[in-house]
């Protein structure tokens, strides 16, 4: 039985488009980039900022424990020093519906949406941040339900709540719309303006941000909080943000028509069935046990980590075998835009940092993603776009990363990561995963620390938190980042892990030391 479905590239890019009315005449005629947004705070200005990450936060209850607030409540202190949150995706488990949006993204969020001293009236549609809050969407964003589970759903809704009272697994009775909930919780959601001179009125309202790309988003918090689009840039006090949409360049290259391929072939559907019984096997386990017992509660939150963990890399096999009858689907506008906006923000002497954060990581070490088929297709397609750029700007960046620091999620943990010469343009960069904020967490894959290809050292784990140890000695680090940066010409970004330890029923909440990039 599968959980979830991951619909094809081009339903995602054609949804997302009708709902932003992308390049609709209108736009087009008062010069509007619908990839840009203008953060008006008044502070963009500064020198010196700071802002927070979270990643893979949208899950609901955990037996009597909300990790997802717990780390909300960790950053309470920090809101009135920094500018905004990133978020790397993955909002709301399991299906992105617009159900769940008010138990995993409102009620852990509160502080941070205007009116959210009563979070049972905000409408998820409705949403407006006091802080800015610039997300991504993640993979489960765009999830749907399967027909099957779907109709099961509703006509067996008693047996559905006792295996949910079990699992927690949050599906309820849709799925995201392919993107739908997402879209109407953050994007400007154009389509829903139907009325005569709806469009040119809002247009004129809040398009009023003058950049050097022509009139873009005017992002003002606490009073008008939408982004422009699926993927979009911004500036804050000379650092270029570039926030992407990796669940449209993610699909990898089709099995090859030889025999080694035919082999992969039969061992991934092998391994896909032995997982399919494998998870059948965990639920059914999971309807025997007492959610109201502590320790069969704790068994129950490994058995939910499994079974997602399962189902993650299930729906990477199903990427496989569907890639290996068609030539993979990719997203070629965005990566473009991509390079375009990256040359040209090396060639502007106002720009001194580049920052780029989007859901799934090209290098990671976690043990379910680091080898996926996902992940090796997200580091080939980043890296084309990196070694086009370092081939238009040549001695320009005079040896230094052609980006400062990558932000992504997806592996549920936190990690931070260095590569070495790749013989790429992703050369000797940074690249942190902040995806422990509130759903289950992963542990690090046995095989260490680096990551080859070919025998040849790629890159390096220089921090790894996450899910660790066993039985009574199990730790279960929650986590969120505040980001300094500083400096002049050459920025310093300093990174804060910000913890929260579930550790034999109790909460622990620490700082770990800070990392410095420069």
């Amino acid at each position: 039985m599968k959980l979830v479905s991951d619909p094809p590239i081009p339903k995602k890019i054609r949804k997302m488009q009708q709902r932003v009315r992308w390049q609709d005449p209108l736009i087009w005629e008062r010069n509007i980039d619908q990839t840009r947004l203008e953060i008006e705070d008044g502070k963009r200005g500064d020198g010196e900022f700071s802002f927070l990450v979270v990643g893979d936060s949208g899950s609901g209850k955990h037996r009597g424990h909300n990790p997802q607030r717990q780390v909300a409540e960790l950053m309470l202190p920090h809101h009135q020093d920094c500018g905004f949150l990133l978020h790397t995706g993955d909002v709301v488990y399991l299906v992105g519906s617009s159900e769940y949006y008010k138990p995993n993204f409102i009620q852990p969020y509160r502080e941070l949406i205007v009116g959210g001293e009563n979070p049972r009236q905000i409408a998820y549609d409705k949403m407006v941040f006091k802080l800015p809050i610039l997300p991504v969407p993640g993979n489960h964003d765009y999830y749907e339900l399967p027909v099957l589970l779907s109709l099961l759903s509703v006509s067996t809704w008693p047996l559905r709540y006792l295996l949910r009272s079990r699992l927690d697994i949050d599906v309820g009775f849709r799925g995201s719309g392919t993107g739908e909930a997402y879209a109407k919780a953050f994007l400007d959601y154009l389509k829903g303006l139907q009325l005569p001179g709806d469009l040119p009125r809002h247009l004129d309202k809040h398009y009023t941000a003058k950049t050097d790309t022509g009139r873009c988003l005017a992002y003002q918090p606490g009073n008008f909080t939408r982004l422009p689009n699926r993927y979009y840039t911004f500036r804050y006090s000379g650092i270029d943000f570039f926030a992407l949409d990796s669940n449209t360049f993610n699909d990898p290259e089709p099995l090859p028509a030889t025999r080694e391929g035919e082999s992969d072939r039969t061992i991934l559907t092998q391994r896909r069935d032995a997982l399919e019984r494998e998870k059948m096997q965990m639920i059914e386990t999971s309807a025997k046990l007492n959610p109201d017992n502590p320790d069969e509660a704790e068994r129950l939150d490994d058995l939910h980590s499994n079974v997602s963990q399962i189902e993650e890399i299930i729906v990477d096999i199903d990427k496989q075998l569907t890639t290996d009858s068609q030539p993979a689907q990719t997203d070629t506008e965005q990566l473009n835009w991509l390079k375009q906006r990256l040359i040209a923000s090396w060639k502007n002497p106002a720009v001194r940092g580049r920052v780029i954060y989007f859901h799934h990581p090209p290098y990671v070490t976690e043990a379910t993603k680091w080898l996926q088929s996902q992940t090796l297709a997200i580091r080939s397609r980043l890296r084309n776009v990196l070694d086009a750029v370092a081939q238009e700007i040549g001695d320009i960046n005079q040896g230094r990363p052609l980006v400062n620091l990558v932000l992504n999620g997806h592996a549920h943990c936190l990690e931070y990561m260095q590569t070495f010469d790749t013989g790429h343009g992703d050369a000797n960069m940074h690249w942190i995963v902040c995806g422990g904020s509130g759903y289950s967490l992963r542990r690090q894959r046995q095989e260490g620390a680096d990551l080859t290809e070919d025998g040849k050292l790629m890159a390096r784990s220089h921090l790894f938190v996450g899910r660790n140890g066993h039985g009574s000695q199990k730790h279960r680090p929650y986590s969120c980042l505040r980001i300094d940066v500083t400096g002049d010409e050459q920025p310093k970004f300093i990174i804060r892990p910000l913890v929260a330890e579930w550790y034999q029923r109790h909460w622990h909440n620490y700082e770990l030391p800070p990392l410095i990039i420069s």
